[in-house]
């Protein structure tokens, strides 16, 4: 009898797990991004904006002045860096130090927030501007506000999920993208939110393969495949598996479309690249979508 009853409570309880397993899962909602980045569809922003805008005269890279610039132009979305401050504030920033960025000096998470809001930012010609670096709440708030989508590179010394909860506080689940950079980063990053869209390094089949044995779904795939060509194959790979690919031309690309031309972005497109990852937005968006 003692046996009976050790089997039956065991029994209860492992169904009661799964039952509560099953109820966890059915009420995860998806984020609206993941059906709109489909390469089926045509209907998402072409256009990434490297560091929120970058290169602009009066307007900083990652700040939200600069953000609503852009946004009052064109369509795109807008790839920002989060940084955490000393007092643990998440802010949009890309070095370890605000020096190149504003006119203070310092490490980021060695200043507190109020700290780093006595200083202006800097554009990257070297003009003061009466712009502040901004809370990531404050850029989350205005993207939900205005339907704009970002994608978050999350810097080394901040954790995927507390930048997660953030977005999560913000009800910004359909307006963030979770940038990662191996297989690593994007398992981690699905278990904590398997709601988000991903965007993971797909650069190669051998880094596309490690992707699939890592379980993540292709639906919560957008492919970023490097700052340089790849082969039409790979491409193709990922569209016969609905993934959008994504090409960084900011740098030596966007360099040679300056140099020879804005024909050379719709080529790029003609090849399989479904969205622009780039430091010249106007004229990519006007190259691509005209």
């Amino acid at each position: 009898m003692k046996y009976f009853l050790l089997i039956f409570t065991f029994s209860t309880f492992i169904s009661c797990k799964q039952s509560t397993e099953t109820v966890t899962s059915s009420e995860i909602k998806p984020s609206k991004l993941i059906s709109l980045f489909k390469a089926s569809n045509s209907n998402y922003p072409n256009i990434s904006v490297h560091r929120g805008g970058k290169g602009l005269i009066n307007y900083p890279e990652n700040s939200l002045e600069t953000l609503k610039y852009v946004n009052d132009s064109i369509l795109a979305v807008y790839e920002v860096d989060v940084a955490q401050t000393k007092d643990g504030q998440l802010v949009l920033l890309h070095d370890k130090t605000i020096d190149r960025t504003t006119t203070g000096t310092g490490k980021v998470d060695d200043l507190t927030y109020n700290e780093i809001k006595q200083f202006n930012l800097v554009d990257d010609h070297g003009n003061e501007t009466t712009f502040k670096i901004p809370l990531f709440s404050d850029v989350l708030a205005w993207c939900v506000k205005n339907n704009v989508i970002l994608t978050v590179d999350i810097k080394k010394t901040v954790g995927q999920e507390v930048v997660i909860d953030a977005i999560k506080a913000a009800n910004a689940e359909d307006n963030s993208i979770i940038i990662t950079y191996n297989a690593q980063q994007a398992s981690s990053a699905y278990q904590l939110a398997p709601e988000l869209l991903l965007s993971v390094s797909a650069r190669n089949n051998e880094e596309f393969e490690r992707l699939l044995n890592a379980k993540i779904p292709t639906e919560n795939m957008l492919a970023f495949t490097g700052t340089r060509l790849s082969e039409s194959s790979l491409y193709q790979r990922l569209h016969d598996n609905n993934i959008v690919c994504m090409l960084g031309t900011l740098g030596n690309l966007d360099k040679s479309a300056a140099a020879k031309g804005e024909a050379l972005y719709r080529q790029w497109k003609e090849k399989g690249v479904d969205i622009m990852a780039t430091d010249r937005p106007f004229e990519a968006f006007k190259a691509i979508n005209n």
